[in-house]
C-alpha cells in the first residue's frame, strides 16, 4: 500500500476544525513562486500548478523507469499547498486578490535529495513540453504555529483565522506573520469537484510565546 502523508501524519494534515498549537519540522518541497489573483484564467497561479504536478508525478512515477532513487517507495503526492502574503499589510487581505504575492508547494518524500529534483524537473520539461525552470528545491521550517481546518469557501477563512487569533491569544502566544512565515494553506479538496461549502482547507498562522 502507497504511504499517504495526510493518513501517517494526521496532525499536520488532518487536524479539527478547532484551533490548536502544533510544532512543524523542516520539510522539503517543490515550490514555485509567483504573484497575482489565483483564479485567474491562464493565469500565473495555475501555470505553476502545471509545473508543481508534473514534477511531482515524475518522482513518483520515476518507478516505472530505468532512473532509480535511493531509498524510494511509493506513495501518494501530498496534497497543494500555498503561503500567501501581501505588501504593506500583516496576514492577507482577501478582496485584494491581485496582491497577491504566493508561493505554490507540494511535499517531497525524504529520499528526494537536490539533485534527485533537478533530474524530475528535467525529465518533467522533456516529456510534458512544459517550461518547469521556476520549480525551487525548497526546505521550511515553520516551527510552532496555530492552526485548524476550515471548511467552506477560501473567502469565508477570516471567521476561522479570526478563532485561531483568539486561540492562540488566550493559550498566551502572538501571531508572529513575516515574510519568512506567512499565511499558510494546506488543500485537502479539489475545487473543481466540490461545492465551496464543502471545501477543506488547512489553515496555519506561525506564532510566538508572549514575553
Amino acid at each position: 500500500m502507497a504511504f499517504d502523508y495526510k493518513k501517517e501524519f494526521k496532525e499536520f494534515y488532518l487536524p479539527k476544525n478547532i484551533p490548536e498549537i502544533i510544532t512543524v519540522p523542516v520539510m522539503n518541497f517543490i515550490s514555485v513562486r509567483g504573484k497575482g489573483d489565483p483564479n485567474e484564467e491562464g493565469g500565473e497561479y495555475k501555470k505553476a500548478l502545471e509545473v508543481l504536478y508534473a514534477v511531482a508525478y515524475t518522482i513518483k512515477m520515476s518507478k516505472m523507469t530505468d532512473h532509480r532513487i535511493d531509498g524510494y517507495f511509493d506513495y501518494v503526492v501530498p496534497p497543494l499547498e500555498g503561503l500567501w502574503k501581501q505588501d504593506g499589510i500583516v496576514g492577507i487581505d482577501y478582496r485584494r486578490k491581485s496582491d497577491f504575492q504566493w508561493t505554490a508547494m507540494i511535499r517531497l518524500p525524504d529520499f528526494v535529495t537536490e539533485s534527485e529534483f533537478d533530474w524530475a524537473v528535467e525529465q518533467a520539461s522533456f516529456k510534458k513540453k512544459l517550461d518547469c525552470s521556476k520549480a525551487e528545491f525548497m526546505g521550511y521550517e515553520e516551527g510552532v504555529c496555530v492552526q485548524c481546518m476550515h471548511i467552506g469557501s477560501y473567502d469565508d477563512e477570516p471567521a476561522t483565522v479570526a478563532a485561531m487569533d483568539s486561540f492562540a491569544e488566550s493559550m498566551g502566544y502572538d501571531i508572529d506573520i513575516s515574510d519568512e512565515r506567512p499565511h499558510h494553506e494546506i488543500y485537502l479538496s479539489d475545487p473543481r469537484k466540490t461545492t465551496p461549502e464543502k471545501l477543506k482547507t488547512v489553515v496555519r498562522h506561525p506564532v510566538k510565546k508572549r514575553n
